[in-house]
């Protein structure tokens, strides 16, 4: 399922030109993630929201169970890949789809189902710029009706390099060949806030903030050249360098690694557990302060 048509971007206008096109999936990603001001934070899921409106045509993806692993102990760990593979068949998603994810929020769940797709191994995935805010700023309709898929056979092909293990990362701490990159804020960066269980950075991290990749203004991401200069001087460009972000529970990290991708890094890995998993053990060492160690 590695065949490849669509960039791993679209606005709105293509969208709205193609979206009676046979082969075209569409998937609302929406999840909610209410942040406190202090303490942990609760998921919900974003079904109601989808179900209010949502773009004609759209199915559901609820990243909160049908792709997660029921078992973990953190919300939207990687499932194994049959899990995945019969969730996504499910949705229409499989060898001869296109699919374009949206969200209804940040942005992060989608390029969260894009990262996720493509370790899997299907990289006919795109993620619409902008969501469901710049489709209706553009004046397009939405609707409340639900789409039914016509299932198809996914075949998983699990990209491992695309994803990290706690037990991994610990192990390339003094690895200077990986770059370790923390994109939560400043202040939890710095060890300001107590929304994990315990504060700070994991050692050797530097900090490029998610919300550093998107255009407060007109919405969706930077144009890709302010991307690429942000990314240059942060070092990531560098190939000969492995990029593995993080954040509290992988999902804004993936926000990182798509930006990455549009200016021509697709190999980013995701630490999955993040922030939430690494806190969690007492053993293992955070660092506080502006500096990486």
């Amino acid at each position: 399922m590695s065949n490849k048509s669509l960039p791993a971007i679209v606005d709105v206008a293509w969208l709205q030109s193609h979206l009676d096109d046979a082969d075209l999936v569409v998937v609302d990603a929406t999840t909610h993630l209410p942040i406190p001001k202090d303490g942990p934070y609760v998921p919900e899921s974003g079904q109601t929201t989808y179900q209010a409106e949502h773009i004609p045509g759209a199915v559901f993806a609820e990243l909160l169970t049908d792709f997660a692993d029921p078992g973990s102990e953190q919300a939207w760990t990687v499932p194994s890949s049959e899990r995945f593979a019969a969730a996504a068949g499910a949705l229409g998603i499989g060898a001869g789809a296109k699919v374009v994810v949206y969200d209804q929020s940040a942005g992060f769940w989608a390029t969260r189902f894009w990262w996720h797709l493509r370790l899997e191994g299907f990289d006919d995935v795109a993620v619409l710029d902008g969501g469901i805010a710049a489709w209706k700023a553009a004046g397009h309709p939405v609707t409340d009706e639900s789409s039914t898929a016509t299932p198809r056979e996914f075949v998983p092909a699990r990209r491992p390099e695309l994803l990290r293990s706690t037990e991994e990362v610990l192990a390339t701490l003094d690895d200077e060949s990986t770059i370790l990159v923390n994109v939560l804020d400043e202040p939890t960066y710095r060890g300001e806030t107590t929304t994990y269980a315990r504060n700070g950075h994991i050692p050797g991290s530097i900090n490029v903030p998610v919300a550093g990749v998107l255009d407060a203004e007109k919405g969706g991401f930077k144009p890709v050249e302010e991307l690429r200069t942000a990314f240059a001087a942060a070092g990531l460009l560098d190939t000969d360098k492995t990029i593995v972000t993080y954040c509290g529970g992988g999902i804004a990290a993936t926000g990182v690694a798509h930006a990455l991708s549009l200016v021509g890094r697709d190999d980013v890995a995701i630490y999955d557990g993040s922030m939430t998993a690494w806190a969690a053990d007492p053993e293992l060492p955070l660092v506080t302060g502006d500096s990486p160690r």
